[in-house]
This record gives structure tokens, C-alpha cells and sequence, in this order.
């Protein structure tokens, strides 16, 4: 029997953005409004992100070849990309930018006509919102025009499928955003809502943070991916670049 899964799956949050510096100063003002300047997508990494993607790929380049990643599957939002360029122009990986499998699936989670507001901005703008958000919790609430994270969890679903599809007996580096290592931990451990809420409770996913997981024959039929670590920031630590975990630009909407 083929093996189905990759023999590692590596899944990183970005380095530090922008948007993660501007969402601070916004609460820090206790403005309504996150300002980022233009599109999500569009949003670059800091230059404190810049430095803890590199230190992820020197971390990796210290490794021995054959347990780096070989394959790179990136969110295609600005961030996401920037961290697996750099991480790969610090000799972490075999592929270089060229050879990234640029996945939408992986982009982060849609806030609809909460994007960019404060817990404050969601108040006072759309107070009806944050009681529903209350009520469903985040697990379930669908801001309009936006993704609650079973949406998140649906497209994730799909995504999880063409790797264990096409990258069985790999090594696979996924970088993303913070719903998206949260939620493919909810889809590759089986988690309840219950679960993967008391994970999310326990604090942010770190800017460059690594969470690995290594193939398991003897986990179910045909094998299955075992959590060798999570939220990792060791790699930054040692490079001194500082670790950051702040949460995405629509923090109201987590």
C-alpha cells in the first residue's frame, strides 16, 4: 500500500506583519478601525517578521538535508509568501519561490463587514454581531460576507485531501495564518469544537511558530500523522529575533 500521508507536515504561521503592528496601536489608542492601508491580502511582513522568517530558515538549513521540506504550500496573501521566500533564500528549503504551490485555500479566515474593526469597532458599528458572536461562538458565527471557522474547516478539508492526495512519503511545509494551523490541527487530530477551542484559549499562535507532525504507521489504517510540537518558537529564540503573538487584524472577529 502507498503511503498517503507526507512522512513530515510542517505548518508555520507568518512572520510579523504590519497589520499585526497597526492592530496593536489601534487598541493600544482604543480606536474603532484597524488602520493597515490597502487590501488583507496586500499586507507585508514588518521588519521584525522579516528577521523571525529568517531565523525559521536558518533553523531548518541546520538541519540535516533530508529532514527539510521538500514541497512548500503557501496561503497567497503577501505575508504568507514573504515568510516562505525568506525562509528558503536562509537555505531552509529545497524549493525556491518559483516551485511554491500557491494554495487560496490556505488564505486567511474572511471577516465579512467586520474586517479591520476592533473588539470596540464591533461594539459600537455592529452590536448585533458581537451578541450573535456571543451566542454561536466563534466556532459557528459567520460575520456577513464573512467565514466563521467552519467555513475555515470546510476549504481546509479539501486542502488536507490533495496533500494526503499528492505529497504521501514528503516533506511538506504549509505556511499560513493563525485560523489555519489552528483549524488543520482540528482536521488532522480529530478534534472536537469543544478540543480545538480550549487549544485556541490557551494563547495565540506565535508569529513563525512551528507545529510538526510526523507519519505514524500504526495510527489507524494505512497510517496517520502523529504532533511531534506545537506553537515552537525555539528557532527564534536561538536567533534572537524576539517572539511576537499578536492576533490577526480583525481580533474582534476571532
Amino acid at each position: 500500500m502507498n503511503q498517503r500521508w507526507p512522512d513530515r507536515l510542517w505548518v508555520v504561521r507568518h512572520g510579523e506583519s504590519s497589520g499585526n503592528v497597526a492592530r496593536d496601536a489601534a487598541h493600544a489608542a482604543n480606536l474603532l478601525q484597524i488602520e493597515t492601508m490597502g487590501r488583507d491580502a496586500d499586507v507585508p511582513l514588518s521588519p521584525l517578521g522579516e528577521r523571525q522568517s529568517s531565523a525559521l530558515g536558518r533553523w531548518f538549513a541546520g538541519r540535516p538535508p533530508e529532514e527539510r521540506p521538500e514541497v512548500v504550500l503557501v496561503s497567497p496573501y503577501l505575508r504568507a509568501r514573504q515568510t516562505a521566500g525568506l525562509i528558503h533564500a536562509a537555505g531552509g528549503t529545497a524549493a525556491g519561490p518559483d516551485n511554491f504551490v500557491v494554495d487560496e485555500r490556505l488564505r486567511e479566515r474572511e471577516f465579512g463587514v467586520l474586517d479591520r474593526l476592533t473588539r470596540y469597532g464591533i461594539e459600537q458599528q455592529h452590536p448585533e454581531q458581537a451578541e450573535f458572536r456571543r451566542a454561536l461562538g466563534k466556532f459557528y458565527h459567520r460575520p456577513p460576507g464573512g467565514e466563521s471557522w467552519c467555513d475555515v474547516i470546510l476549504r481546509l478539508r479539501s486542502a488536507l485531501d490533495t496533500v494526503a492526495l499528492h505529497y504521501g512519503g514528503a516533506r511538506v511545509l504549509i505556511v499560513g495564518h493563525q485560523v489555519v494551523v489552528l483549524c488543520l490541527r482540528y482536521l488532522v487530530e480529530r478534534m472536537t469544537e469543544e478540543g480545538i477551542l480550549a487549544v485556541d484559549a490557551e494563547g495565540d499562535v506565535v508569529n513563525c511558530g512551528v507545529t510538526e507532525y510526523a507519519f505514524d504507521p500504526g495510527r489507524g489504517v494505512g497510517g496517520g500523522l502523529s504532533l511531534q510540537r506545537y506553537n515552537f518558537a525555539a528557532p527564534l529564540e536561538q536567533e534572537g529575533a524576539p517572539v511576537t503573538a499578536e492576533p490577526d487584524v480583525s481580533v474582534g472577529a476571532r
